[in-house]
């Protein structure tokens, strides 16, 4: 996985960096932008249960992948304003000290705490993802290379959530049913050309209502920043 996360921020900006200019042979004034999207983001958890010294923290690097299409819909005659409505996938993971329990069918929660051989514990989840943005860009017929701020929510369907547990020699994995199934947040995008920053605040939380760590709720939930690239 880290592997493709390193193929993802050198090969997406590398493969769309060669479309700088349209064909100006024949100029549609009737063209769409960014109908395409990948992303990756580095994902913050919000609100992890607890109070010092035995509060939970978030470890090594929770990643995101995003990627879809988008379909543009503009609302003037110059095509600077409009709206998208995308359908896509995304996986997003969550390392903590937090460590989920399996027993019986029945999930737990509990800190790690003093373990030496503790190497990780992570939640991952896989989503399919509707993104409904509000879109302004000083685009033209002729160029690829204009400004764009793009503002709205994304609806999440989590159709996998996974919990993995990893000492030096032991590993455990199981699906994870304590996951929200439907997650929406508030996303924004700002950029010139290839590069735009991406952010998406949840307004819901990661696990469902009761799911508690220590006789207190689990209410985190995810600040994703990152990268988006459109293509067309």
């Amino acid at each position: 996985m880290k592997h493709l996360v390193l193929w993802l921020l050198i090969g997406i900006p590398m493969g769309v960096y060669s479309q700088s200019e349209r064909d100006t042979t024949e100029v549609n004034t009737r063209y769409f932008e960014d109908q395409f999207y990948a992303g990756i983001t580095y994902n913050f958890i919000l609100n992890l249960p607890g109070e010092e010294p035995n509060k939970a923290n978030q470890q090594n690097i929770s990643y995101g992948l995003q990627a879809g299409f988008i379909k543009d819909i503009p609302f003037n005659k110059d095509r600077t304003f409009g709206m998208g409505l995308g359908l896509g996938l995304g996986l997003y993971t969550y390392y903590t000290n937090i460590r989920a329990v399996e027993d019986g069918g029945d999930i737990t929660y509990e800190l790690v705490d003093g373990i030496e051989e503790f190497k990780r514990s992570k939640l991952e989840t896989h989503m399919l993802e509707v993104p409904v943005e509000f879109r302004w860009r000083n685009s033209d017929p002729k160029t690829y290379s204009f400004w764009r701020i793009y503002a709205g929510v994304k609806f999440g369907y989590v159709f996998n959530a996974r919990s993995k547990y990893v000492l030096e020699d032991l590993k455990e994995s199981f699906r994870n049913t304590d996951v929200q199934t439907f997650q929406y947040g508030l996303t924004f995008n700002f950029g010139y050309h290839n590069f735009n920053m991406h952010a998406y605040y949840s307004l819901t939380g990661l696990f469902n209502d009761g799911v508690t760590l220590d006789g207190n709720d689990i209410e985190i939930s995810p600040l994703r920043i990152g990268l988006i690239f459109y293509i067309l």
